[in-house]
């Protein structure tokens, strides 16, 4: 497999580090809603290697190993009851105008795997924010089924969507746990933490990225809740909520679609946090994770370019006071 894998894709040891963090979450899709998560999996997987395979090989390059990840995130953000061919046609889109069309790895200005989620977001909107399934309990859970049961009533949706509807706020456990209804690979809060951990430990990931959504989000999220402000949950449900924290550990962190300085991932990292409040609040998406990242994506070379400025005039004025 590992000779295979090096004939045909660009070796890249920081991916396979995320694929190990990611395989926590594959299993906890399974348990939660079932078998047919695996195969939504294989589905996306095979059709967004041979997009990225076929326009790599006109170049005359190999495929990269980054694009299983973008496989594996793009379906862990779907609703277990998505139709194949969506998430497909999602795929292909995500990865031919979220990174070919930049030139290939490395030159994407937008991170694929949510440029595909985004795109089947607004273009099949009923099956992506209607149609869920319930999270199984107990043991087996959904390793004993396809796909768990269907949700009829709003009450058994996500929880941004019951707080959107109710008011309601689901208990802090549950979401932690991830025995909630929601996307494949967002509930568990507590599996996400651990792979945040895990990946920051290894250093695929930027700390001060997460740190800054934290920031960002905790902060103006606080001010707005204590005010009263009814849109706005507490900060606490708000980041075990709406694939929040998904988003902060893996797609605000991509290395290729986010800033390269550190003051820079401090900027990016807030003004993801802040926006991601302000969408959920005032915007129609409940979540509003997503729509975030991909705006912190448009601004991450500017704030990449004002930093680099900023220390050169801050260098030049150290110097003329020196001469």
């Amino acid at each position: 497999m590992s000779n295979f894998l090096k004939k045909y894709f660009m070796p890249q040891k920081m991916m396979r580090t995320v694929i190990i963090s990611l395989i926590p979450l594959i299993l906890s899709s399974i348990y939660f809603y079932g078998w047919r998560s695996l195969v939504l999996l294989f589905w996306v997987t095979l059709f967004g290697v041979i997009t990225e395979w076929f326009y790599e090989k006109k170049q005359g390059k190999k495929a990269s190993e980054a694009i299983f990840v973008t496989c594996i995130l793009y379906v862990l953000t779907l609703p277990p009851r998505t139709p194949f061919w969506i998430a497909v046609v999602g795929i292909i889109f995500g990865v031919f105008f979220g990174k070919e069309v930049f030139g290939g790895f490395g030159r994407n200005l937008f991170n694929p795997a949510l440029v595909a989620r985004a795109f089947v977001y607004v273009t099949f909107p009923e099956p992506l924010t209607i149609e869920w399934s319930k999270a199984a309990t107990g043991f087996p859970g959904g390793f004993a089924t396809y796909i768990t049961e269907n949700v009829e009533a709003i009450s058994q949706a996500t929880p941004m969507l019951i707080f959107r509807e109710t008011g309601e706020m689901l208990p802090s456990l549950r979401l932690l746990l991830g025995n909630v209804s929601g996307s494949l690979g967002e509930t568990s809060a507590i599996l996400i933490i651990l792979a945040g951990i895990y990946i920051i430990y290894k250093k695929v990931a930027s700390w001060q990225t997460m740190a800054g959504v934290l920031i960002g989000f905790t902060g103006l999220s606080s001010i707005l809740y204590l005010f009263g402000n009814p849109q706005i949950p507490n900060p606490i449900f708000g980041i075990l909520s709406g694939g929040f924290l998904f988003g902060m550990v893996f797609m605000a962190t991509d290395p290729i679609s986010s800033p390269k300085t550190k003051e820079g991932k401090w900027i990016y990292g807030i003004l993801i946090g802040i926006v991601t409040v302000i969408i959920r609040g005032y915007a129609l998406f409940a979540g509003g994770m997503m729509f975030a990242i991909l705006i912190g994506n448009t601004f991450a070379p500017v704030i990449d370019e004002g930093i680099k400025y900023y220390k050169k005039l801050k260098r030049e004025a150290k110097e003329g006071v020196t001469a």
